[in-house]
């Protein structure tokens, strides 16, 4: 079994400053096999997801992988308030958080050879394409429940917004003139959080593709892992465009839908337990590969 999970903060080095509260789980076994950074969903969503995200960290460790679970500015216990982040200060925590954890999985001799994945859930998954040219060196992703672009999540956030108006018995259609604010670099209030232009505008124009070369031959592997309580499901039909145009560009991709909740959406906090297996074995294959 690996050893109890280490909480530390870790100073950043953007221009947000501050710290973020990271969770290293070490590998139960030395060297080890790989490297696993979380890079976690939007909002809400972040929370409803905290014990899966517990859950799998765990299970990594125990294969004998070195897991880093970060929050990233304004989430969490990291500093700053939600209102502050932008996309550009969460694409840096991730590549910080990186560099952080091949630090702490050396060897004595100072080797970090193992594979790194950018493991993301959700919006997580945007971001961590977005990291992935950034952190130096090949990079594999774990993609939980991917969107094929992030601006259906902002839709979908921005709705909140327009039901709580819709309850107190103001108009509708707020959507637009909520998108048009943003657009004009506004910040607006939703459901108990304060989202910047800056993140908005990240959000919404990312998209879950590769839009280079370069990025191609950085992202080596691709396991794009969905959830249905359906039996016999089938991937969304979303997910057919980007997983082609990764495939197109030369990068291996595997697809799958494994049994289970939506767990970041749900109303009660629930578990995805065949998930948790199935990870483990789809990055353990690629690195025996």
């Amino acid at each position: 079994m690996a050893s109890r999970p280490q909480a530390f903060f870790l100073k950043s080095d953007s221009p947000a400053g501050g710290q973020r509260f990271c969770l290293y789980h070490p590998p139960a076994r030395t060297p080890a096999q790989g490297l696993v950074l979380y890079v976690h969903p939007f909002a809400e969503e972040m929370n409803k997801s905290r014990r899966m995200a517990a859950l799998q960290s765990r299970a990594f460790a125990d294969a004998g992988y070195a897991v880093l679970q970060i929050d990233l500015l304004g989430c969490g216990d990291s500093s700053g308030d939600f209102g502050d982040a932008t996309w550009t200060a969460w694409t840096e925590d991730i590549v910080h958080g990186c560099q952080t954890l091949r630090r702490m999985a050396e060897t004595p001799g100072g080797q970090t050879a193992a594979p790194l994945w950018l493991w993301g859930l959700r919006a997580g998954c945007l971001l961590a394409v977005e990291a992935a040219a950034q952190v130096g060196g090949p990079v594999n992703l774990l993609l939980w429940q991917p969107p094929a672009s992030g601006k259906p999540l902002l839709q979908q956030f921005l709705r909140l917004k327009m039901a709580g108006d819709l309850l107190g018995g103001q108009a509708k259609g707020r959507t637009e003139t909520l998108r048009q604010q943003l657009a004009d670099g506004n910040s607006v209030e939703i459901a108990g959080y304060t989202l910047a232009s800056a993140l908005a505008m990240g959000l919404d124009g990312a998209k879950l593709e590769s839009r280079s070369s370069a990025l191609a031959q950085t992202i080596k592997r691709v396991e794009w892992i969905e959830l249905s309580t359906r039996e016999e499901a089938s991937l969304s039909p979303a997910s057919a465009h980007p997983i082609a145009q990764w495939r197109n560009v030369g990068t291996l991709v595997r697809s799958q839908v494994v049994n289970g909740p939506a767990f970041w959406q749900t109303t009660e906090i629930e578990e995805a337990p065949s998930l948790l297996p199935i990870s483990v074995k789809a990055i353990g294959e690629w690195v025996a590969a």
